[in-house]
């Protein structure tokens, strides 16, 4: 069984404004997403031998903390979209 990664903190330190326009959540999931791909192809095209096993530790947790952004941003927006009356 996988483990769970522990979070810094017990309480949500940092909110996302549920009530934003959901075009402005998409973008700020969508940057995150995108940054954190450039980073893991930046990193999974480095040669592994040169790095600590800190580093790579460092690498997974930026990663795993910038997708859990994503994640929480797209519950929101899923929250949202599934929550309103569909549009005839």
């Amino acid at each position: 069984m996988p483990s769970v990664a522990q979070t810094a903190t017990d309480y949500p330190v940092l909110l996302i404004e549920s009530d934003a326009p959901l075009s402005e959540l998409h973008a700020c999931a969508s940057e995150r997403l995108d940054a954190v791909l450039a980073y893991l192809h930046l990193m999974a095209c480095s040669n592994v031998s040169d790095y600590a096993e800190h580093d790579i530790n460092t690498v997974a947790n930026t990663a795993r903390i910038m997708v859990q952004d994503v994640a929480d941003v797209f519950t929101v927006i899923e929250r949202r979209g599934f929550d309103s009356p569909a549009v005839s």
